[in-house]
């Protein structure tokens, strides 16, 4: 299986993935660790999480897998939804809750 194989199957076999950098008990950057507090604030405690640095050919591969150059990347319900900001910015609206509710319940 190759890193996108791989990454398909993480991302489609999980509600909610959070490609960050560290662990959620254990943010390695920023915009980790804010992206991981939404999702809680959000009522999401159980997510798959993945640590890029644990695996430079994930780190590398979900780049092209969204073709998104940062990290952290969300994905619900098997869809990419963006980065911290756009995460961010989407809790502030309160559209992120209800994509939550509408994959999750």
């Amino acid at each position: 299986m190759n890193i996108q194989e791989t990454i398909r199957n993480q991302v489609t076999a999980n509600s909610v993935v959070l490609y960050m950098k560290g662990t959620p008990q254990s943010p390695q950057c920023g915009f980790s660790s804010a992206t991981v507090q939404i999702l809680r604030a959000c009522g999401v405690q159980d997510f798959s999480a993945v640590d890029v640095l644990a695996d430079p050919e994930i780190r590398d591969g979900i780049k092209t897998y969204a073709n998104w150059p940062t990290i952290p990347q969300l994905y619900i319900g098997g869809e990419f939804v963006g980065g911290a900001d756009i995460v961010r910015e989407m809790y502030q609206q309160g559209e992120l809750q209800k994509l939550i509710t509408s994959v999750v319940d």
